[in-house]
Formats: structure tokens, sequence, C-alpha cells
């Protein structure tokens, strides 16, 4: 699933802790879709963003962890 453009812009984004401040990173809106988690190009804020289940984030991050 895909946000569009102009639908990316309604959410509350936050951007990983590990940018750096550089712009060079992912953001995420954290319970903008249920059961799902919309992720997007930081220097692209106004979208468009993927959408990518709940489960399958959870272990994308914990495989980063590691």
């Amino acid at each position: 699933m895909t946000i569009s453009d102009s639908s990316a812009t309604g959410y509350e984004w936050t951007k990983s802790s590990f940018s750096g401040g550089n712009n060079n990173c992912v953001e995420v809106a954290a319970g903008a879709v249920p059961g799902a988690m919309p992720v997007r190009d930081s220097k692209a804020p106004a979208g468009p963003a993927i959408v990518v289940g709940a489960d399958a984030w959870s272990t994308f991050v914990d495989g980063l962890k590691r």
C-alpha cells in the first residue's frame, strides 16, 4: 500500500533518532494507520509514503537492533 503525496501530510511524523540531523533518514507515522506503519523518506516530507504491516515493521526494527 502507498499513501499519496496529498494524504501523507496529515500525519504526525517522527524521524529516526539515528538521523543525526542530516535529514538523510526515514520518518514513521506511528498510530496513523491501524495495524500498519507508514514510512517515508525524510528528504521528501510531502510524500509519498509506503505502508508496512505492523508485524513486518516490528521484525525489521528488531533485526536492526541485533
